[in-house]
């Protein structure tokens, strides 16, 4: 079969799905191929279901249908394709582990069991019947995967009382107890400005008090993950999650220097990590003038200041 024949057979696939024009075009058809595995000489019964990221999803295709589509559409393909198979029920997102962040080089897609049964049958005299049984359970099967992501999203509250979840997983696991541990300690009566969620939303962004504070935001990926102003000693803490990556380096001090230059509030800047051990893989790499804390030990703080805290601790007085 040649590629033109078959990539008119998967576009006539989404179309009976009831994929928009949109979804059902020329990139959403080779992708779906891809996920399923189809060769120009497959029979559709022939269909698997692999886990595959977006990389070896494009890179699939150009092997065997010889579509070459630019690094840079990766984005394309996850956002203009990817999540509308995921909402529709019909691709799973992390099957192996619903919780895995977003930026995760482990982040892939397969084709649900349901919809892949459904597939094999494609050009039999049972396709119009199974689809119509398909078609039926699909809101279902939307649901039931959609709840395997929802469990896996972890509880946090804010100083003010306030409750919200973010993604499970990776980083973010580390950013609750930076919020829950860190602030109550360390930013008594402090305000969340910003949570930059791991999940494809942000968790918390209020942009109108960080203008008030003299700091317009022009891109969230170059944003801290954890950004809180106490407003009492007008201080605003830049903290990152530096569970697997990402403390504040001398190179990210920088960007967050230039990043906030316009604050009106003092800025303070926390690398944050899981525990001692994690700390310790950075320590030579962590800028002057910020502060390290531990999720582990969060009654401490570690300060990388030079003379501003040089003294005598209170229990180092004679008689004590």
């Amino acid at each position: 079969m040649s590629a033109e024949s078959r990539l008119k057979e998967a576009r006539s696939v989404l179309e009976a799905l009831g994929f928009d024009k949109a979804q059902s075009g020329d990139r959403s058809a080779w992708t779906l191929l891809a996920l399923l595995q189809l060769k120009p000489g497959s029979a559709w019964a022939e269909a698997q279901s692999p886990m595959l990221g977006t990389h070896a999803i494009m890179g699939w295709v150009r092997q065997h249908y010889g579509k070459d589509y630019a690094p840079n559409s990766r984005e394309t393909f996850r956002r203009q394709t990817l999540h509308q198979f995921v909402d529709a029920g019909l691709v799973v997102y992390n099957a192996d582990d619903p919780g895995r962040v977003t930026n995760s080089k482990d982040n892939n897609y397969m084709v649900a069991p349901e919809g892949l049964a459904l597939l094999q049958t494609f050009g039999t005299s049972e396709f119009e019947k199974r689809l119509a049984e398909y078609l039926v359970t699909a809101p279902g099967l939307k649901a039931k995967y959609a709840a395997a992501r929802e469990m896996t999203r972890i509880p946090v509250t804010l100083p003010d009382g306030t409750e919200i979840d973010i993604a499970g997983g990776g980083q973010n696991v580390l950013i609750k107890a930076m919020v829950e541990d860190f602030c109550p300690r360390f930013t008594p009566g402090g305000h969340v400005l910003y949570i930059g969620d791991a999940d494809a939303k942000l968790a918390v962004f209020l942009e109108d008090d960080l203008a008030a504070l003299g700091v317009t935001i022009d891109s969230h990926g170059k944003m801290p993950d954890l950004v809180v102003h106490q407003a009492d000693k007008n201080w605003l803490f830049l903290m990152e999650a530096a569970s697997t990556h990402g403390p504040v380096d001398g190179k990210r001090h920088g960007e967050l220097a230039k990043l906030f230059s316009g604050s009106t509030a003092g800025l303070v800047y926390v690398s944050a990590f899981p525990d001692r051990k994690t700390m310790r893989g950075y320590l030579a790499d962590l800028a002057w003038e910020t502060e390290a804390w531990t999720a582990d030990e969060p009654s401490h703080m570690m300060h990388l200041n030079g003379d501003r805290f040089l003294g005598p601790h209170e229990r180092t007085r004679a008689g004590n």
